[in-house]
């Protein structure tokens, strides 16, 4: 027969004196694409806010779930299912969120959290004799941020144009001498 799908069941012929049969839509169902989002917009936004801790990310978060979910969702679908498709689909795109998330730095410390007074330690001759003998172990540029840093007391921002890298270089830099000197006390510990 022309016209009809070739796959999955044929739907039976239909004599032309036969009553048209309908689809009986329950009133278990929206009445169109507002009532969806009214009915579900403040379970969607709790569900985000309870999984990513601020109201920011969660707020953008339920448009993404309803600006996803928009187009293969129907309105003829039942409130439960309507209701489990959204939830299918905030599962999605948080799992989507903590995939870009992951990685990035999350917390932040100021760039120029440096003391503004540097801490007097030359009392403790055992604790500064330690510490040049960790550095003497790092390689020189880890030597020189972890200095500039922490013995010259530079912001992150000084650190890196003294090295001429980028502050998001000079950042990763101090990160790697950090771990790299704390190995290096583990190993004289031990």
């Amino acid at each position: 027969m022309a016209g009809q799908r070739s796959w999955g069941r044929q739907p039976p012929e239909r004599r032309p004196d036969a009553p048209v049969q309908l689809h009986v839509v329950s009133d278990d169902s929206y009445s169109d694409w507002e009532a969806v989002y009214n009915d579900n917009v403040d379970r969607v936004y709790r569900l985000m806010y309870i999984k990513v801790g601020n109201r920011p990310d969660a707020e953008d978060l339920t448009a993404e779930v309803f600006v996803t979910a928009l187009k293969p969702l129907r309105l003829t679908a039942s409130i439960g299912e309507v209701r489990a498709y959204l939830l299918a689909t905030a599962r999605t795109v948080l799992a989507g969120y903590w995939r870009r998330t992951l990685g990035r730095q999350i917390t932040r410390l100021e760039e120029d959290w440096a003391l503004t007074e540097p801490v007097n330690d030359a009392g403790d001759s055992g604790a500064v004799a330690r510490a040049a003998a960790i550095l003497a172990e790092l390689p020189d540029r880890y030597q020189r941020i972890l200095r500039l840093r922490f013995i010259d007391a530079c912001s992150l921002k000084e650190a890196a144009i003294e090295l001429g890298v980028t502050v998001g270089n000079a950042k990763v830099l101090q990160h790697r001498a950090l771990r790299q000197a704390a190995a290096v006390a583990d190993r004289m510990e031990g």
